[in-house]
């Protein structure tokens, strides 16, 4: 099987966020599955700048796509990574590619994917690469299964290929001024009140993906379902609707070479299932750390995640006192929206030394905190899947959730399924009240030793790596070759 994977952004090289894990971890799994995987992501200047080995493809030729009707040269570059066959190719043009942020505001957003676009069908061309699938992800390379069905369709070579859209979140849709369309050459009969290209007088470039790829998935199954409702499509719920047959949630997985308490090299002490009683030592760093009061009967809950309203944290504002007065410790590792920044910092200011923030990101500090917390709070608006409620899981960081997305599909609320299963709290509703009435029963259990060691240990014990999600990918994609 020969996959084509396109994304925007790729671990190790490149990343904003769940996107670059998926396309760093995915397609090395699928490799081992026995697929041959070409991956084709931007070169931006930041990518070009770390110390890989990267070899420039020597065409014979200038490789080039016609562009807003101008012909725009590029270049290729390809390496590999160690005990990993995946075969990277990365789009050169720095016009395009050289800018501060890898996604912008600028005025020549959409030139720059369509470009992307254009530029990785032309190499597959040049390489002659008969794929059986074109995995596409998210906006930036949702054009794709149009293309190669409509003004690439006279080139044979595509003509038993399958096109699968990834939706990761459908919050980002690409979605440009009715003037871009003449750049993405998508035919004016396209666009018209709800036609295919038109969303509410703009071009959608998501929009297009789903209606021209042949299969479409997003990264849990619940979220598979919401997106069908108006509450969580984004407005593209009648689209998604009339492709719901084709529709499938399939759950992110996690790299646990990077997230596992047996083997994380970021944190002073590693601990096992069969060796929990380490954890505390943990505990003790990341208070010393934090400048926090060590108690081993004080919890210390955690958030680690952007500011952003979409990770819930509207909730949080309405619990100023109750997190001041909770017989229980707070760090949170993020940063975002001002009002939330100013909210938490705040919060800090009246606490008497029992929360602390940390505004910004600090990769070993957030290994820390998922090493050294008792609970996770991810009380999410919408969570497409979600990662460190799953890393938390596997850290005995009891989750505390909102039923939501991929965080409905990884956590079982304790009361609900207790003994095996309860790994967890799980609120429905997004009210503040429910939020503090489940945190004040995760409290409660935590008094309990005998109950806690359970939940944790529950958690620990799942299974959520990226081998079984691949073997998933694999069986959908030959399901569609057949």
């Amino acid at each position: 099987m020969k996959i084509a994977f396109v994304t925007s952004e790729v671990e190790p090289f490149s990343k904003t966020g769940g996107l670059a894990d998926v396309s760093g971890s995915l397609p090395k799994e699928l490799t081992k599955l026995g697929a041959e995987v070409l991956l084709f992501s931007p070169f931006y200047k930041s990518v070009k700048e770390k110390d890989f080995r990267f070899s420039k493809i020597d065409f014979g030729f200038e490789p080039s796509v016609i562009i807003n009707g101008k012909e725009t040269k590029f270049d290729v570059y390809e390496t590999k990574l160690l005990r990993n066959k995946v075969k990277y190719y990365f789009i050169d043009a720095p016009q395009y590619f050289h800018r501060k942020t890898f996604y912008t505001t600028d005025s020549d957003e959409a030139e720059r994917f369509v470009f992307f676009q254009k530029a990785v069908i032309a190499v597959l061309q040049y390489f002659q690469c008969k794929c059986d699938i074109i995995h596409v992800n998210d906006w930036q390379t949702s054009l794709i299964p149009f293309y190669i069905r409509t003004i690439y369709a006279w080139d044979k070579l595509f003509a038993k290929t399958k096109t699968l859209l990834t939706i990761h979140n459908i919050g980002y849709q690409g979605v440009f001024p009715a003037k871009d369309l003449s750049v993405t050459e998508i035919p004016k009969s396209y666009f018209y009140p709800t036609g295919p290209a038109e969303f509410y007088g703009k071009v959608n470039f998501l929009k297009m993906g789903i209606l021209f790829a042949d299969k479409i998935n997003t990264v849990s199954k619940t979220y598979a379902r919401e997106l069908l409702t108006p509450e969580f499509s984004g407005g593209l719920e009648g689209v998604l609707q009339q492709r719901e047959n084709d529709l499938s949630g399939i759950l992110n997985g996690v790299d646990y070479s990077v997230w596992s308490p047996q083997k994380d090299k970021l944190i002073p002490a590693n601990y096992s299932l069969k060796y929990l009683n380490k954890k505390i030592e943990n505990k003790k760093a990341l208070a010393a750390e934090m400048g926090l009061t060590f108690n081993e009967n004080i919890p210390i809950m955690a958030v680690v995640s952007r500011l952003v309203s979409q990770k819930g944290f509207d909730l949080f504002l309405d619990l100023f006192d109750f997190f001041v007065e909770a017989d229980a410790q707070l760090i949170v590792l993020g940063s975002g929206e001002e009002k939330y920044e100013t909210f938490f910092s705040r919060l800090a200011f009246f606490s008497e030394g029992n929360i602390k923030i940390h505004l910004g990101y600090n990769n070993k500090l957030a290994h820390l905190i998922e090493a050294g917390a008792d609970i996770f709070l991810m009380p999410s608006l919408y969570e497409p899947c979600g990662l460190n409620q799953i890393y938390s899981l596997k850290y005995g960081t009891v989750p505390i959730v909102r039923k939501t997305g991929g965080l409905a599909d990884t956590v079982s609320d304790w009361d609900e399924t207790p003994d095996e299963k309860g790994n967890g709290f799980v609120f429905e509703k997004f009210e503040s009240n429910e939020f503090k009435n489940t945190i004040e029963r995760a409290l409660n259990y935590f008094n309990d030793k005998k109950t806690w060691r359970k939940i944790q240990r529950n958690g620990m014990k799942a299974d959520f790596s990226w081998k079984n999600s691949a073997r998933k990918y694999f069986e959908l994609y030959r399901l569609m070759i057949e």
